[in-house]
């Protein structure tokens, strides 16, 4: 039977903790029903027996998302550890670990926010297989790949290149600023700005939305480092842009109230130069690793 003993000596099932994995991943009973191939209703009532069975409430909906509660939390990273152990398990038992080497170009703000996260669940499922990482700004890591120097590419559709990817996932953007110093530029100066290098959907966003607002602007900082831009803000030498998931301590978000446009969506991807199982493996380890973080941060 596919099910774990838990203190009381009710089996925890890891067919329900699979599907609770997959409604906060996706954050959404109708996408996590598509991708574990399962009805709605299928989904709805395994989680219903999930929390029947720890006797307690794991999801809040709300307006706008799923939330997890306290308990959900809690329950969702052993539920990780738990799925990922079974997975190891069954690949060390019926199956060989992947070996070999895969060139792998991240953009700075992947290789310094989803990466440790990324290659530590790589590492665990495929001990054998060897990575090279180059780290840069994506448009010229997709050159580089069209050139053959580069397996795979993980970084931000950007519009001024055409190349299509695989979708990981998405979250808001959003202007961040030093959380503990009061924002004193001058309503008759352009706005100081720390980005990206041009080309980048982050500094995209910045410009377009600034400029759609009638808001001058000036970029004081440039840095093709996430790091650099993060310290700009934090010092409260300018605002920079970030994925929600990327707040640190020492930063705050600014919005509407704060008299700051609305920034898009940004979409994050895999670009694999071709089709092979080391690829595919890291891959996933991206996607569960950026959806487990965009869940908790949106």
């Amino acid at each position: 039977m596919d099910t774990l003993p838990i203190a009381d000596g009710t089996p925890l099932d890891t067919v329900l903790l699979r599907t609770f994995l997959g409604v906060v991943d996706s954050g959404s009973f109708a996408q996590a029903a598509e991708s574990l191939a399962l009805t709605p209703s299928a989904v709805s009532g395994h989680i219903k027996r999930l929390e029947q069975l720890v006797s307690t409430r794991l999801l809040t909906r709300t307006t706008r998302r799923l939330e997890l509660t306290q308990a959900g939390d809690i329950l969702y990273t052993y539920s990780r550890s738990i799925l990922d152990l079974e997975r190891e398990a069954r690949a060390k038992l019926h199956g060989s670990p992947l070996k070999g080497r895969l060139r792998v170009g991240a953009s700075e703000d992947f290789a310094s926010n989803w990466l440790p996260q990324i290659l530590q669940r790589f590492r665990r499922w495929h001990p054998s297989a060897t990575i090279e990482l180059q780290v840069g700004i994506t448009a010229n890591l997709l050159r580089q790949q069209e050139c053959g120097h580069l397996d795979l590419v993980f970084g931000k559709q950007c519009s001024r290149f055409s190349e299509i990817g695989e979708l990981l996932w998405e979250e808001p953007l959003a202007w961040c600023f030093a959380a503990n110093q009061p924002i004193e530029f001058g309503s008759d100066q352009p706005l100081p700005l720390a980005l990206f290098p041009d080309p980048c959907i982050y500094r995209e966003s910045a410009i377009a939305a600034l400029s759609n607002a009638g808001q001058e602007w000036r970029v004081v900082f440039e840095s093709s480092s996430m790091a650099g831009c993060l310290a700009a803000a934090r010092s409260g030498f300018a605002v920079t842009v970030i994925a929600n998931s990327q707040l640190r301590e020492g930063l705050r978000l600014l919005g509407n109230e704060d008299g700051w446009p609305p920034l898009p969506t940004a979409r994050f991807y895999a670009f694999p130069r071709t089709d092979n199982p080391t690829s595919t493996a890291l891959i996933e380890a991206a996607r569960r690793a950026g959806t487990q973080g965009c869940f908790r941060a949106c």
